[in-house]
């Protein structure tokens, strides 16, 4: 799990970086509109997949303790 999460933040970053090259060229148009939808679109659905995970029991939550020290 921890690897695919990995690879889709990487996938994300990669997406986000083809927009900001699309951004740079004189004419964006649609090269950098469809890499800006891809990020949105991996972006929820990762969250959707950590989501699903953590309910099915596959990752654990680790945050704070609740009672204080």
């Amino acid at each position: 799990m921890k690897w695919f999460i990995l690879i889709a933040f990487l996938l994300i970053i990669a997406s986000l970086a083809s927009a900001m090259l699309a951004m740079i060229r004189p004419r964006p148009g649609r090269n950098m509109v469809r890499s800006l939808g891809i990020r949105v679109g991996l972006s929820i659905l990762l969250f959707a997949l950590i989501l699903l995970a953590h309910w099915l029991g596959w990752i654990d939550s680790t945050g704070l303790p609740l009672t204080p020290r």
